[in-house]
This record gives C-alpha cells, structure tokens and sequence, in this order.
C-alpha cells in the first residue's frame, strides 16, 4: 500500500514550499473529509431519537439533500463550490455534534438544520437549477452561502430561483430581485442585497476569493477572543474598498517572496473573513495595530482584520496558510506523539505552548523568515528592504529559539522527522545571505529579552 503523501512532497512541504501537485493532495483530503463529514450529518439526523431531530426536522433536511443531489447532477463543479466554502466546515461540525449529543441541544439545532436550506439553495443557484424555499434569519441576515445575504427585520422569507433570477419576499415590505452574473456573482440595486465582494484572482485563469463577512458562521464557536482575535464584522462601501485596495498589490509582494508563496494563495486560500480590529487597540496606534488566524474546521480560509498596507496583508497570508497547510498534512500523516501539556516556550507567544502549537508557530515563522528574506533580496526601495530585513531577522531568530526543541523530540514519527529536518535545512540556508549586523543584533536582543520576561512569568513550567 502506497503512503498517503510521498517523501518528494513531504520535503517540499518541510522547507515551507509545494508544488501545485503537493498542495492539490492536502485539498483533495480535505474536500473527502469535508464530504464524508456531510454524509455523517445525514446519517446522524436519521439515527437521533425523535426528541434531538424532529420528524418536521429530519424531512426538511432529507429535502435540503435531495436539491443538493439534483444541483449537483446538473453542475458538480457549483455544487461544490458552496459545499467545501471554508464556513459549511464549522457549521457541519457543530451541527453533527449537537445530533450526536445524548441529550437535547436546544434552539440552535434547529438553526443548524436551517442553514442547511441556505446551502442547498445557494447550490441550486449556482447550477442554475430551479428552486423554491423558506429561508429563516439569522441576526438579522437571511444568507446565501457564498453568494451573499439579504438584510431583514422580519421572520421567514420566501425564495424562488428560476433561469438566473432569485426573488425574495420577506414577511413585510417589497420582493427584492437579484440576478446571477457570468462571474457567479450576484448582484441587485436593492440595498437589502449583500453580495459576497470577489477579491479578483491573483493568477490568469485563478478563482476569485471571497471576502465574506456575511456568512454566520465565520468566528462563531471558534473562541476567537481566548486567541487575540476579534470578531467578525460587516463592511461598509468605503471598508469594501480600502480591502480591495490593499488585495491590489499583494500579488507582486507574494512573487517577490517566492513564487512558492503565490503558488500557496492560489491553490490554499478560499475565502478571508475581515475581522474587527484586535482587542485593546486603541485609536492612536496609526491602525497598524492587527490580527489574524486560522481555523483547522474551515480549510482555506483565512481570517484577518484589515492590514495596514498591501506588504503586511501579502505576509499575513504567508503566515496564516502554514497553519492550513499544516494542520491538513498533520490530518493526512501522523507528524508525533506528543502530549498536548502547554510547557514550551515559544518567542511569538506570552504563555507556554504544547508540541503541536510549537511545531505550528516554528513552520508559520520559518516561512515568515524565508519570505521577508527573499523579499528584502528583491526590493528595490531603502525603506522596504530595510522593513524586509528587520522582519526575517526577528522571524529566523524566533524560530532558532525553538528548532533544538523540536528536533530532540522523541515523539516525531517517521514522517514528522523528515518536516523538521527539512524545516532545519531551510532555516541553515538562509544563513547564506544574512541580514545587515544591526538587525541582526536587535533580533536577538529581542528575543533574549522576550525569553527572560517568560521565564518570570512562567517559572519552571517551560522548557
């Protein structure tokens, strides 16, 4: 029997890199998870006793389903665009586990399987495939995954979909028309139409991303604050813009950092979700101030307040798709054996750190290091190459904190050994053009400094 992925990739994968072959393999794992996921749902609602999925519940979703398979005979490609959106991956997994639980769940399984309605539909009109339904808000919002949402303030809302129009009749008010355009997209005058914002592709023949800030399941139930994060938030026309601005010049940055790192967005990246400026800033902090992160249920999307400048969002995505890219070959390969104890110290974070956030924080600053490296190599302006060179030497001399522990680890499988050799075969590459004395010597000092304030706050817990 064949191994899931082959010594070739691994090793790609180890140095931060991978092919489009490579990469492919880590989406096709996941798209197989994502639907053997969905069919659990199924399986789940038919097998909860009555008092979990009602009768009522349980034949709506059997209808949801069977649009879903009618769709998608008519367009697979559609159909799967909405079932592998990165935000159905947490509305799956919470719903499976509510089906699943031994006692009753209360009012948000119903809300679940209603969202299951919102995906058939938006599958539906993305194959063109004729359909009728009652759709219910959810805050205020009545979405369509992947196309956009309707703003109401009323209850259930009646859909029709017929030939690329889609008319919506709320409880009160007038019926909204939208169309479906030749890109997918969809638009209306009626302001009480949100549509999704394309951000256009950073390759000739590449797919659109998706800005989605309408989709209820973008930060809910990810415990966004325990992380920094902040929440979710709607935009408005000038936000709207200001983003697309800053996506306008990533693709140039990310072609500078390596052609690896287009590569990665191209392939990875499905959706950004625009969160909330992080807690605590303040509005004297110029707006540099910044968060982003991932999720291991929703693969490729990254979730991101707004960065400051093109060069910081191009870095941003650098970063958060090691996390993608990792936690699906850590899905297809066991990578170690390590308990989940927090005890590491780790340069990026204040609180001690399990093997696997060490392992995770040292790839995402690795490819960090080698992106701003090669960055600083390629810039033309002072002031970038300056800002290029501080961030990788920062980037390379946190993750040399922390590479002796990983490597001593007897707990890498097979496979984990060849990532970390690998990761420590790039890390000694990039001592072939080092940085200028200067930032080199305020990245250590930075990182002598940020290990004794953790170790008095720590005491003897790390390692």
């Amino acid at each position: 029997m064949s191994p899931p992925i082959s010594d070739h990739a691994l090793r790609q994968l180890g140095r931060t890199e991978g092919d489009a072959d490579s990469l492919g393999l880590l989406v096709r794992d996941q798209d197989t998870r994502r639907l053997v996921l969905l069919r659990a749902l199924l399986d789940a609602a038919a097998a909860a006793p009555t008092t979990v999925c009602p009768p009522r519940l349980l034949d709506r979703l059997r209808k949801d389903w069977a649009l879903l398979e009618t769709a998608e005979r008519v367009d697979r490609d559609a159909v799967r665009t909405v079932l592998f959106h990165p935000m159905a991956g947490p509305w799956a997994q919470r719903l499976l586990s509510g089906l699943t639980a031994a006692t009753v769940t209360g009012p948000d399984l119903p809300a679940g399987l209603a969202h299951l309605t919102a995906l058939a539909v938006a599958a539906a009109i993305r194959a063109g495939v004729h359909c009728t339904a009652v759709l219910d808000p959810r805050g205020g919002l009545v979405p369509l995954p992947t196309l956009g949402a309707v703003r109401t303030d009323s209850g259930p809302v009646e859909l029709s979909h017929t030939a690329g129009e889609m008319v919506i009749r709320p409880a009160n008010g007038p019926p909204l028309t939208a169309r479906t355009q030749p890109d997918g997209t969809m638009t209306s005058a009626d302001p009480r139409w949100l549509p999704v914002l394309a951000l256009p592709a950073l390759l000739p023949g590449g797919r659109p991303v998706p800005l989605d800030d309408v989709d209820p399941y973008g930060t809910e139930g990810g415990g966004l604050p325990r992380h920094g994060l902040s929440v979710a938030v709607r935009m408005d026309d000038h936000e709207r813009k200001a983003w697309a601005a800053c996506w306008s010049g990533v693709e140039p940055l990310l072609r500078t950092g390596g052609e690896h790192r287009l590569t990665e967005v191209a392939v990875l990246l499905r959706c950004v979700v625009p969160l909330g400026r992080p807690p605590g800033s303040g509005a004297d902090d110029g707006g540099v101030a910044h968060c982003s992160g991932t999720r291991r249920e929703a693969f490729g999307a990254v979730l991101s307040s707004r960065p400051a400048t093109s060069v910081y969002f191009a870095s941003t995505l650098v970063h958060e798709l090691q996390h993608t890219k990792l936690a699906a070959l850590g899905g297809l390969v066991r990578l170690h054996h390590e308990d989940a104890t927090p005890r590491h110290f780790a340069p990026w974070r204040s609180d001690p750190r399990p093997f696997d956030g060490l392992l995770q924080g040292a790839y995402s600053h690795l490819a960090l290091a080698d992106y701003w490296q090669r960055s600083a190599l390629g810039a033309r302006r002072v002031t970038s190459r300056d800002l290029a060179w501080a961030e990788h030497a920062r980037c390379r001399e946190q993750v040399g904190a922390v590479l002796p522990v990983l490597a001593g680890s007897a707990g890498l499988t097979r496979e984990g050994r060849v990532l970390v050799n690998e990761m420590i075969t790039l890390y000694h590459r990039m001592d072939h053009s080092p940085p200028p004395p200067g930032h080199l010597a305020r990245a250590k000092a930075y990182v002598s400094t940020v290990k004794v304030i953790w170790q008095q706050r720590n005491g003897s817990r790390g390692q």
